[in-house]
């Protein structure tokens, strides 16, 4: 995936520009003229089931429709009933200029039409409060449901799905594509059924107080459209091409950010600034051209509209003198007239934006639709008093269909034993481990824990038998206190105390302004890694549990905290089944069993001096990081 591709998504946070549909800051022309959104591959397909998702909600759903009606009724009535006091002003003021005796003009006729609108507009703007308020709980709730539905869906999910997507994907739909969602319920939703209730009833209005008028009015439309379409359609690849730019800049600058320590350790700044500012003027090109362009819509559609309102007042006028119309429906028709245009320009735009929003949607459902784990025993055993055997049957197993990763592999390991995996890059290391926990299932034989095939068990069961350190430590934004307590729920403050004693971590906590009240940040930053990795061993510690997996548990402290380390992890390994994968393999000289894999398989078995003594491909693994000799021996 390029960099663009990650950078240059739907509404990417801490990106500069906007999110889906062209919304935000940077997205598109005036009138939604900009460019369009992303597309659904099944408009209707996803609009159907986006639809069922409200139809529980289909009383206040009507409840909206009405509402939007009376509001906007109240709203288009008004002109012709101002064009009433308009008139009866005009007459009064003609009668004066020729000298009519007694001519007056009826202020109290004017103040009850003045009042009258006063009291539409009033209840056309409860009318629209009610509509949004309504519209906003029936939003607010279909899109609940929807995160709810993401959330348990994501928690029953393979842990190849997320191996396969990068975190900023499945994040965007979680979070980008479901709020695009809820904006467009709440705001376009709405706004679509009053521009579409405004149109007609405007039509109505304006054919009410002339036909003739009317037509003048629509003959004008279809020249705005064109304009518009010619000016949009020459904007596009300007708009795309900012797009283009916004993603690379986005990657770029994040890219230079997490990475601004190697930059200036190897004096790259005025190359990575170079690059920067050849981007941004790309950005600047395409975005002022964009911009410009579509910036000239509003002035030839309002020069466009100007002309419809000069014929609609010379036709008007001459209407008038020869008394076939009013001159306050001439003042309602033109109002009429300005209101005509704006609800076909949202109409437009919010077309475009359902289409985001349709493809948002179908993102969703793609997440909603993804194959689940396989599901649990109808009838699941547990282990009550585990002792921690391990059996691998003929266990073979591919990330993916055509590839085999562990072919026909099968392991015994006694309770209370160390096992020791080593091998080189690929060879199967980590997989045996995601496959012990059940992260992935197997494609053949299978494994079992005190003689109960882990497919019998309930994951929840079977991962609490498990405590694992791994290399890439995982602290959450919290006390250092609430780090190693996740390791068992109801810990109390003594054994989490033990625990950091027991892992070497409590003489460094202590030495923290706050101690064991030290927040860490998100990233956990503010200590060092070698620290970190203190607190994921005392959390394992804490766990207490039947079975312990270590991937390179000490690969991030230094040589001393390494000892000390080794000692805690060997007393808490005292009588437990133990998992140890080491690089470094004077870590586990010690080892019960040590597990020679390479390419899938375990060509080797056996303990440390018996290894070395068949002077095999464990020997020359383990003579190569003393005496820097190179593995010579090829394993087929």
């Amino acid at each position: 995936m390029s960099e663009q591709q990650r950078t240059s998504g739907p509404g990417r946070p801490g990106g500069f520009g906007g999110g889906p549909g062209g919304r935000g800051p940077m997205g598109g022309g005036p009138m939604g003229m900009g460019m369009p959104g992303e597309k659904a591959k099944n408009f209707k397909g996803t609009l159907k089931r986006l639809i069922g998702y409200l139809k529980p909600r289909q009383t206040q759903l009507i409840l909206v429709l009405l509402t939007a009606i009376l509001s906007t009724v109240f709203s288009i009535v008004s002109p012709k009933i101002m064009g009433k006091a308009v008139t009866k002003l005009f007459e009064g003021v003609v009668m004066k200029m020729k000298g009519v005796p007694d001519a007056a003009i009826d202020f109290t006729y004017i103040s009850q039409i003045i009042f009258l609108l006063a009291g539409l507009y009033l209840i056309s703007a409860l009318f629209s409060y009610v509509q949004q308020y309504v519209m906003a709980g029936v939003a607010q709730k279909v899109v609940f449901d929807m995160r709810q539905q993401v959330n348990d869906k994501l928690g029953r999910l393979p842990l190849k799905y997320f191996d396969s997507r990068t975190h900023g994907e499945i994040l965007s739909r979680v979070t980008n594509d479901v709020d695009n969602i809820s904006t467009t319920l709440q705001q376009s939703l709405t706004q679509l059924i009053t521009s579409i209730i405004t149109i007609i009833g405007v039509i109505v209005m304006m054919l009410t107080i002339s036909p003739w008028l009317t037509l003048i009015c629509i003959v004008t439309l279809p020249l705005s459209f064109l304009v518009t379409a010619k000016v949009a359609k020459r904007s596009q690849k300007y708009f795309m091409g900012q797009q283009k730019a916004l993603g690379e800049l986005n990657g770029h600058v994040e890219e230079m950010y997490t990475g601004h320590k190697v930059v200036k350790a190897f004096g790259h700044e005025e190359k990575s600034m170079a690059k920067f500012r050849q981007i941004n003027e790309q950005l600047y090109d395409s975005g002022w051209r964009a911009q410009f362009i579509s910036g000239v819509i509003m002035p030839l559609m309002s020069f466009i509209t100007n002309l419809g309102y000069v014929l609609v007042c010379v036709v008007g006028g001459v209407m008038v003198t020869k008394k076939s119309i009013e001159i306050g429906d001439i003042q309602a028709f033109i109002q009429y007239a300005r209101q005509f245009g704006m609800p076909i320009a949202q109409t437009a735009n919010i077309a475009n934006i359902i289409q985001s929003t349709i493809a948002s949607a179908e993102r969703v459902f793609e997440v909603l639709d993804e194959a689940e784990e396989v599901p649990e025993a109808k009838q699941p055993k547990t282990l009550a008093n585990p002792e921690g055997h391990v059996s691998f049957a003929d266990v073979t197993f591919g990330y993916k269909e055509d590839t085999t990763i562990i072919d026909h592999m099968s392991i015994d390991v006694k309770e209370g034993q160390t096992v020791a995996i080593v091998g080189p890059t690929g060879a199967g290391k980590t997989t045996l481990i995601n496959l012990l926990m059940r992260f992935y299932e197997v494609n053949s034989g299978c494994i079992t824990i005190d003689g109960v095939d882990i497919r019998d068990m309930k994951r929840s069961n079977l991962r609490s038998l498990f405590g694992m350190v791994l290399q890439d430590t995982w602290l959450f934004n919290g006390t250092i206190r609430d780090n190693i307590a996740y390791g068992r729920e109801g810990a109390t403050e003594l054994e989490i105390i033990h625990a950091a004693k027991a892992a070497h971590a409590d003489f460094f906590i202590r030495t923290l302004p706050d101690g064991y009240d030290t927040v860490l940040n998100e990233e956990a930053s503010n200590i060092s890694q070698g620290q970190k990795q203190l607190l994921t061993i005392a959390r394992a510690i804490l766990a207490d549990p039947a079975i312990l997996i270590l991937d390179e548990a000490t690969s991030s402290v230094d040589t001393r905290t390494e000892v000390y380390i080794q000692k805690a992890m060997k007393d808490l390994m005292h009588g437990r089944t133990s998992f140890v994968i080491a690089h470094r393999l004077s870590t586990i000289r010690d080892a019960d069993l040590i597990l020679v894999m390479n390419k899938g398989s375990v060509i080797e078995q056996g303990t440390h001096h018996e290894l070395l003594a068949q002077d095999g491909f464990y020997a020359d693994l383990y003579n190569s990081q003393f005496t820097g000799k190179a593995i010579t021996q090829e394993v087929v």
